[in-house]
């Protein structure tokens, strides 16, 4: 089992699967000791993600999930001010990059 974070701009969705030790309950204990891998996101979630942002008129949200042995994603929480950068550098996602990009076309999809 581990934890995914879906960092979703305008449409793009960058993922990371977050693996802490055996035992550990709450990654956030242990950034010393997690690992970061870039994951693709299931197309279905990745629809589901952006359509998510739609509809409450968001263009960026941090989404985390729990994933389970067998490669179910379960929905934890979305917030629309998450922490992104520590994981763009431990995953090697362009996320600044996407903001910046979206920043400067002011693409919004919900205006």
């Amino acid at each position: 089992m581990a934890d995914v974070r879906a960092v979703v701009v305008g449409e793009q969705v960058f993922a990371a699967r977050i693996t802490a030790p055996p035992g550990v309950v709450d990654w956030r204990a242990e950034y010393q000791s997690l690992t970061y891998e870039p994951v693709a996101c299931p197309d279905e979630m990745r629809g589901a993600l952006v359509r998510f942002l739609a509809d409450f008129g968001l263009n960026f949200g941090v989404f985390d999930f729990a994933v389970t042995a067998d490669g179910a994603w379960w929905f934890l929480e979305c917030n629309p001010n998450g922490q992104w950068a520590w994981l763009e550098d431990a995953a090697g996602l362009p996320i600044t990059h996407a903001i910046a990009d979206l920043l400067e076309n002011g693409a919004s999809r919900h205006d």
